[in-house]
């Protein structure tokens, strides 16, 4: 073997060397950008339920501080859609003025079933959630919904560009979300 030809050898190696090292680079940002997306999401979820304690809303303090932080998760010009019953947001002054003022005295959210799908900076991710609530009056609620997000990543950090929920159904804690009840155990249906 010459010794052209081993340097030929050498150079094609090293190529794909670096080809490989650029296709797993590309990887793990996708997995990594998926990550971050998943901690947003559970960061929002965190921060909304957050507003309330274990006697309904928190101290107006710590309630602002709260809708500061949660607006910090939205672009400057994000649309927050909470649907008929929620209200529509857009701009992150508005999102952080509607989380002053909570319409419940309870909530847990639980987001699950996340596909998310991320191109470049951009990306778009379908949750379910399923929410128990309490509303300010005191009827417990059963909430479940699909939440449409979009994300752009901005100095290198996820913030959502919009967030839409659609609810499923919105039942009383007491009666659950069937359209009949369910036959008491042990009866034939």
């Amino acid at each position: 073997m010459s010794g052209s030809a081993r340097v030929d050898d050498d150079d094609g190696a090293a190529a794909g060397l670096a080809a490989t090292v650029e296709r797993l680079a590309a990887r793990l940002r996708a997995v990594e950008d998926v990550q971050a997306i998943e901690r947003l999401k559970a960061s929002y979820g965190e921060l909304v339920d957050r507003r309330y304690g274990p006697h309904g809303i928190v101290a107006a303090a710590e309630l602002d501080a709260l809708a500061t932080a949660i607006a910090d998760l939205f672009t400057p010009d994000a649309v927050w859609d909470g649907g008929k019953v929620l209200g529509l947001c857009r701009g992150r002054a508005a999102i952080r003025e509607r989380f002053r003022e909570p319409t419940l005295s309870f909530s847990w959210h639980f987001f699950v079933k996340p596909r998310i799908e991320v191109v470049g900076d951009r990306a778009s991710g379908t949750w379910d959630i399923l929410a128990p609530c309490t509303t300010r009056d005191g009827r417990a609620q059963w909430m479940a919904g699909v939440e449409e997000d979009e994300y752009e990543r901005v100095d290198d950090r996820w913030l959502h560009r919009s967030m839409k929920l659609r609810v499923v159904f919105l039942a009383p804690y007491e009666l659950g979300w069937a359209r009949k009840p369910a036959p008491p155990p042990g009866a034939k249906p």
